[in-house]
């Protein structure tokens, strides 16, 4: 794998390569995505195969701007053109009827396509290079934890990816809020840093919270994603100085990843208390308590508010392979 930089010379050779058919890992504001021509259906399956994604598992399409959300969408709402206005460039993805022409390889098969259009400045330039819509999930092994700095997406690929975009950490650090407006009610389908709340500002209705079976197939649904290798257990504040201080009796390597409740040993990781500040953090906290090869990790699990949203949503499904 190629590293390449954020200069003109590099990011013409990162688009080069996406037009002729490769794969280019690249930085969002939110992880870094696995990039390819979304137009290139050969192109889009390396994607699935490098990542070892199912095949009914969309992809989100990543577009230079609001205007071609109608190249890729039909029947386009009013609601999907407020938030387009409102939240694009930035971390949110719009879940519509998808154009006729639309690859049923990006869609897993169902008459929906995600898009957004990245707030991140390389990835804006890599779009405006191309000339074209790319697909871009996460650059990870699927199911595996999110990469938020080139070094995570060459660890988890090597040269089974032509080139990875290094544009330094990502700025937000978790995946884009989903929201589904193909249907006659606006659903969230997955948390993010823009909230509910904001959402429903926008609409002048409060979107749904979608159950777990409701609506659109969507990156980031299934109940166990974002997993480290290490088992990840999540436990209150209140309770998790003397569970861990149990384990650790019984001979246990225990990493902490705490926000109030350190765990006081040299290799736990203190994470920020305010939530975009954690979110930020979280990956790559992960993949360092990882990196220790503990028996378990252990998360301080951070409060039930509308804020902490995304979070809480990450470190449970995160979690939920060890249960």
């Amino acid at each position: 794998m190629i590293r390449l930089g954020t200069g003109p010379e590099d990011l013409a050779r990162a688009a080069a390569l996406l037009k002729a058919g490769r794969l280019v890992a690249f930085p969002t504001e939110t992880v870094y995505g696995l990039g390819a021509d979304a137009s290139n259906h050969e192109a889009v399956a390396a994607i699935f195969r490098a990542k070892g994604r199912p095949a009914d598992h969309p992809v989100i399409v990543h577009l230079p701007s609001a205007a071609a959300m109608a190249e890729w969408a039909r029947d386009i709402p009013d609601a999907a053109w407020t938030l387009a206005g409102a939240f694009w460039p930035g971390p949110l993805t719009l879940v519509l009827r998808c154009a006729a022409h639309v690859d049923r390889i990006i869609t897993g098969g169902q008459d929906t396509v995600g898009l957004r259009v990245p707030g991140n400045r390389v990835a804006q330039a890599l779009l405006a290079g191309c000339g074209r819509a790319l697909a871009a999930p996460s650059a990870n092994r699927f199911g595996h934890v999110s990469p938020t700095t080139a070094d995570h997406v060459i660890g988890e690929f090597g040269d089974e990816v032509a080139a990875v975009v290094d544009g330094g950490p990502c700025e937000v650090g978790v995946e884009s809020t989903i929201v589904d407006l193909s249907g006659s009610t606006p659903l969230v389908l997955r948390p993010g840093m823009i909230s509910v709340e904001a959402i429903g500002e926008r609409l002048g209705v409060v979107p749904q919270i979608a159950a777990a079976r409701e609506g659109a197939r969507a990156s980031g649904r299934l109940a166990s994603h974002y997993a480290p290798a290490s088992r990840l257990s999540l436990l209150p504040a209140d309770g998790l100085t003397a569970q861990v201080a149990r384990w650790r009796n019984q001979g246990l390597r225990i990493v902490v990843l705490g926000i109030s409740a350190p765990g006081g040993d040299p290799n736990d990781i203190q994470l920020p208390a305010r939530p975009e500040d954690y979110a930020r953090a979280l990956y790559a906290s992960l993949r360092q308590a990882d990196a220790r090869v503990p028996d378990r990790i252990v998360a301080e699990m951070p409060p039930d508010e509308p804020s902490w949203a995304a979070v809480r949503d990450r470190l449970q499904r995160a979690a939920s392979s060890a249960d």
